[in-house]
């Protein structure tokens, strides 16, 4: 059975248009992507709303690049291909891109935001877990020494160890030993990938994705006292300072997913900026446990830590009301709860809810 897939454009005309914004002409010169005289990527407008620059990466050119494999989009593998140029070059704008950077890639697809990344003087290691998408980056990097294509499974590889060899030998930008996350995510690993990276203010410095809209407004901006804050706001808020840069229609994709999207923007901490707890993984158990029932008072969801007269005596030692509930507790709050109730390192981490 064929896997050639049908050729006519997912749009009715050659722009790439947004969910919000109809737009009938090209961008103004100011709103394209430019390079300063050091290499770094600088995009001005607030919304994704350009035409492709590449045809190796329209639609077109997408569907090019997959049936030389014989390939269409993987639903199990969460492939959705950016068609926009301009969103990959805000991707790389938000992550403050220069020449000399190391950027690690996750999930490259057929190359569109490395080729980007390329053209900002930035080495690149892109780990691709479809092999035969890994195969295509390949074979379109070929001829330049910067990109590395590693086919591996980012959930499961040693970034670390695949990382630190182009941290040493940065010959471009010795003063950063930092490298960058720039990445067109597949929604479904994204909590996975963010669990991942974010503790590892060590070797990065910036971590740039594109998330499902949802996701991304859950995870940088919820409101205290609603159903969407979780145990997963606490982490990313103790690791890092995230922030919301930019709706991406999904009209920009192919195959066209559910949703729309946007780009999220995560400042890693290094490790003297995190808030001080006696030890990461009794804080991070306890956040969880506090979580763990919904609308239960922390006096009822800690119970396995100390008694709820011992909660309760701790939340009025921090100046909370003893019927509090985890939703109304900010990231202070719970360090200094935890600093309170925790008398020595006993408690077991077994991971984050999402």
């Amino acid at each position: 059975m064929s896997t050639t897939m049908n050729t006519s454009p997912p749009l009715s005309t050659s722009f790439i248009y947004t969910a919000k914004h109809n737009l009938s002409s090209p961008p103004s010169q100011h709103n394209t992507y430019t390079r300063t005289k050091t290499k770094t990527c600088v995009l001005v407008k607030a919304r994704a709303e350009a035409k492709p620059r590449s045809q190796e990466d329209d639609y077109h050119g997408t569907l090019k690049a997959l049936n030389s494999k014989g390939r269409k989009p993987r639903k199990s593998l969460g492939q959705h291909y950016m068609l926009n140029s301009s969103i990959n070059e805000q991707l790389v704008a938000a992550a403050d891109v220069k020449e000399g950077d190391v950027v690690l890639e996750i999930g490259p697809g057929t190359g569109s935001l490395t080729n980007v990344l390329v053209d900002c003087g930035a080495t690149v290691l892109a780990i691709e877990k479809d092999p035969y998408m890994a195969e295509i980056v390949r074979e379109r990097f070929a001829s330049v020494d910067t990109v590395k294509v590693l086919q591996e499974d980012f959930t499961r590889c040693h970034v670390r160890s695949h990382l630190l060899p182009y941290l040493e030998g940065n010959s471009l930008n010795r003063s950063s030993q930092h490298a960058k996350v720039v990445s067109n995510l597949p929604f479904n690993i994204s909590t996975d990938v963010i669990k991942l990276l974010l503790p590892m203010g060590d070797i990065f410095s910036e971590v740039v994705l594109l998330l499902q809209e949802e996701a991304a407004l859950r995870l940088v901006d919820p409101s205290l006292r609603t159903s969407e804050y979780r145990p997963i706001n606490i982490f990313i808020n103790y690791y890092s300072d995230p922030e919301y840069k930019l709706n991406v229609p999904r009209t920009n994709f192919f195959p066209q997913p559910k949703v729309d999207a946007a780009i999220v923007a995560f400042r890693l901490k290094q490790a003297v900026d995190y808030p001080t707890v006696s030890s990461t993984k009794s804080f991070f158990s306890m956040v969880n446990s506090a979580f763990n029932g919904k609308r239960k008072m922390l006096r009822k969801s800690l119970q396995h830590i100390c008694s709820a007269s011992e909660i309760e005596e701790a939340l009025k030692n921090i100046n909370l009301p003893a019927t509090s509930r985890p939703e109304e507790l900010t990231i202070e709050d719970f360090v200094n709860l935890h600093a309170v109730i925790v008398k020595n390192d006993t408690f077991v981490y077994d991971g984050l809810e999402d």
